[in-house]
């Protein structure tokens, strides 16, 4: 080998361990997708085969310890009770609104539960806007007496770094978790997971149930396509660049 082609070969290894690390990005966002579209296949499933027909029991407070939300999260449930309105916490969120493009801004109001055996599960009863956070200002919806509620078993929300931090204090939530609630509220024997009303109306309209999506994207295989297209195109761009440079 020549001196000037040592010195083009040379000059390839900088673009070359530049390309090397892009190609391994591409390459592992394109495989990141292919996982969170097995993730996504296996939650549709879940919903299809537990959100509907005939409401079931809630799992028995004696296996609460143990419970899983692969097993049992979107299962469609019946409960009842006696809702502790004076212990409802408002959690920020959207919801669709009358116009597409146009979503709702309000919150989500959680409310105590208390079973027959003394025992409280979370009930998420649905939206309600800005301007109606305050209890007094729908008074209708905080139902008196032994109700009962049909929804869906769902998960506690984790915080992510984009989600605010919680401010109990100014009774200001952003995530929907009934441990943290119960925390605060002084409550004991809470179930782990919270049930989303269904969209049975409330007296007065509001909170509006029913807000829980059942209808979810899956567009993963396209993304890492897209990814893995951009992977295959960077290589083919830097073989034209080293096949010019040591030719040239």
């Amino acid at each position: 080998m020549t001196a000037a082609s040592l010195n083009k070969s040379r000059s390839l290894i900088l673009p070359g361990l530049v390309t090397l690390i892009a190609l391994a990005i591409l390459i592992g966002l394109g495989t990141w997708q292919l996982q969170r579209k097995a993730w996504k296949e296996g939650l549709i499933q879940q919903i299809e085969t537990r959100a509907y027909g005939e409401p079931g029991s809630i799992l028995p407070e004696a296996e609460w310890s143990g419970w899983r939300a692969d097993q049992d999260e979107f299962r469609k449930v019946r409960v009842s009770g006696i809702f502790l309105h004076d212990l409802e916490a408002p959690v920020y969120g959207l919801a669709p609104g009358t116009r597409q493009g146009a979503p709702l801004q309000g919150y989500y109001i959680i409310t105590p539960l208390k079973l027959s055996t003394g025992a409280v599960v979370m009930v998420n009863r649905g939206i309600v806007p800005i301007e109606l956070k305050d209890p007094a200002t729908r008074p209708e919806g905080q139902l008196d007496g032994e109700v009962t509620v049909t929804g869906l078993v769902r998960a506690p929300e984790a915080r992510n770094a984009f989600t605010p931090e919680n401010d109990p204090a100014k009774n200001t939530w952003f995530t929907r978790d009934p441990q943290a609630f119960a925390e605060v509220r002084g409550l004991e024997r809470v179930a782990p997971f919270l049930i989303d009303a269904d969209a049975a109306p409330n007296p007065g309209g509001w909170p509006r149930g029913g807000q829980t999506p059942l209808t979810l994207p899956n567009n993963h295989l396209q993304y890492a396509l897209t990814w893995y297209g951009l992977a295959l195109t960077l290589l083919g761009v830097f073989g034209a660049f080293a096949w010019k440079r040591i030719k040239g």
